[in-house]
């Protein structure tokens, strides 16, 4: 009998679709990419998802973030993407933590519950902590680099952090991922160089319609909010979301 995921069937068989449905994936960051990561896990038949955010949602997350609607504004981006996973997918496990993924509580989360980790926060410091935990606990973990200040979402790529170029954000972590003797990471990072965005709202003082932890950059002064498109992060989480379920399923091009 048809169900939700008979079309998904038709292509991963039976089997594969099992594995998925026994499987828990950790999404840190439940935004611009984070989010369409969620949606196409649940999608594809995942049996349980921990997604990890402090975000609200805000106005400015309407132009593109899947769980931003009228109706989601001031709530919590975990709940809301909770709600929208079990519309979707009853069925679906869901643990849902108001809280940024940080070095100082990183012994909140159990790695080695995991099947795979996904990393869509946009901290050096906390993403090197995702990496080297799922290291550490053997668990495959694939890392978003920067998808802001982007207009061409055809330049996004697979890569491994050290084949990677252009990227400000990828530069970064390759220096630091070499520092802490991180010998590869599955990422996905865009050729595109960055553009300026026209307008410095830190220097502005224009702080409506923005998320808490976007006003908290513009008050410390630490980087200009970036811009960002309804397609170029969209694409992002839905490269994630497929390396994940390939992985997962073993199944590659061919195969």
């Amino acid at each position: 009998m048809p169900d939700q995921f008979s079309r998904t069937r038709l292509l991963y068989g039976a089997e594969k679709m099992e594995k998925l449905a026994s499987s828990r994936v950790a999404v840190f960051g439940i935004g611009g990419v984070g989010g369409y990561v969620v949606e196409a896990l649940v999608r594809s038949g995942i049996g349980a998802l921990d997604l990890i955010d402090n975000d609200k949602v805000c106005l400015s997350n309407l132009n593109r973030q899947i769980i931003a609607t009228g109706k989601t504004i001031g709530r919590y981006k975990v709940e809301a993407a909770e709600e929208r996973v079990h519309d979707i997918n009853p069925d679906c496990e869901v643990r849902a933590y108001k809280t940024f993924f940080l070095p100082e509580n990183q012994e909140l989360f159990d790695f080695h519950e995991y099947d795979y980790v996904v990393d869509a926060i946009d901290t050096v410091t906390g993403k090197l902590a995702i990496i080297e935990k799922a290291k550490k606990a053997g668990v495959p973990v694939i890392s978003s680099m920067g998808a802001g200040n982007k207009l061409n979402a055809a330049l996004f790529e697979v890569a491994d952090i050290y084949e990677t170029s252009i990227c400000p954000l990828a530069r970064v972590m390759r220096r630091e991922c070499r520092n802490r003797g991180i010998d590869s990471l599955k990422v996905v990072y865009s050729r595109e160089k960055p553009i300026r965005p026209l307008e410095d709202m830190s220097k502005s003082g224009r702080k409506d319609g923005i998320s808490p932890s976007e006003t908290d950059e513009i008050s410390a002064g630490r980087r200009d909010i970036p811009g960002s498109a309804a397609f170029v992060p969209s694409v992002a989480g839905l490269i994630i979301a497929g390396e994940v379920v390939n992985d997962l399923t073993g199944h590659r091009e061919g195969s």
